[in-house]
């Protein structure tokens, strides 16, 4: 039920760029361009600004992101409680999540999804992509959400949400609102995740691309959770590239600042991890759920 025109919009203001919606939505670029067009005119905005090969959401197309994410959960809930009347929903769904899903993401999607429909019990286990994948190959879950890059011939995978990996530092860092070269990270103190890590991996790519090999750079210490860095980095001058989603809260309470490094950004999609072939009721029904 969701307007389409505003279906459009909403998946390229998510990706911020119209050749992954295009592919998300099945439709070609044109189309997509067509949609965000016959928005711009019938509320006489623009919506987003090009930075060069990227695109960044306007005033107004922030404005408009926002309506277009509550309408969205508004027509979910109401197709999910009419879908509540109609069908009894029963049984038990293991869903395996790396742990920054599964700490940050997933508790307010799950708490919904039981209120709708408390006769599915939820079992949630949380490991790094590494550890998720095999649960999943090894039939000890049902389905699984990782955040790691590499694919494997035993799985589908499915886009769930995009993020972004910053750096990040204490508030009063001397080299707060400092804008860095991606070469200036060879001069800092640095922290990273555990090996096996969806966040590490990208962010080994993703420097790699840049000609940066992660293991030249200092690192201090290499830790299992984003919480323990995010301690960590409040006692001490390192710095740390963690996802965005992790600290919403430091970030708020200017606990915690993002440090800007010069025409370098990690984005990245988390991703459903299934079984190969057709999916139960019940991981269809939780995947529609949490689109």
């Amino acid at each position: 039920m969701f307007d389409y025109r505003l279906k459009v919009f909403h998946t390229v203001a998510s990706r911020l760029s119209f050749t992954k919606a295009s592919e998300e939505l099945h439709i070609s670029q044109p189309a997509v361009t067509k949609h965000i067009k016959e928005i711009e005119v019938q509320l006489s905005t623009k919506l987003f600004d090009r930075k060069g090969t990227s695109i960044q959401l306007t005033q107004s197309g922030k404005i408009l992101y926002e309506y277009a994410e509550k309408i969205r959960n508004i027509y979910r809930d109401l197709e999910f409680e009419i879908s509540q009347i109609n069908q009894q929903h029963k049984g038990k769904l293991i869903i395996g999540a790396s742990t920054t899903v599964a700490q940050y993401i997933l508790p307010e999607i799950l708490a919904k999804f039981n209120a709708y429909y408390k006769d599915i019990k939820i079992e949630l286990l949380t490991g790094n992509t590494e550890a998720i994948s095999t649960l999943l190959k090894e039939e000890k879950i049902d389905l699984g959400i990782i955040e790691g890059e590499s694919q494997s011939s035993y799985f589908d995978y499915k886009t769930f949400k995009p993020d972004e990996i910053v750096l990040a530092a204490k508030s009063d860092h001397l080299l707060a609102h400092k804008t860095l070269q991606v070469k200036d990270l060879y001069q800092l103190n640095l922290i990273f995740r555990e090996q096996g890590s969806g966040t590490l991996e990208f962010i080994q790519n993703r420097l790699k691309e840049k000609e940066i090999n992660l293991s030249e750079l200092n690192t201090v210490i290499q830790l299992g959770s984003s919480e323990s860095i995010k301690n960590y980095l409040l006692h001490s001058d390192c710095m740390a590239f963690l996802s965005i989603s992790t600290i919403l809260n430091e970030l708020k309470n200017n606990i915690l600042t993002v440090i800007d490094i010069k025409n370098f950004s990690i984005e990245r999609d988390f991703h459903f991890i299934l079984p190969k072939g057709e999916q139960s009721e019940l991981i269809e029904l939780f995947l529609r759920f949490a689109e």
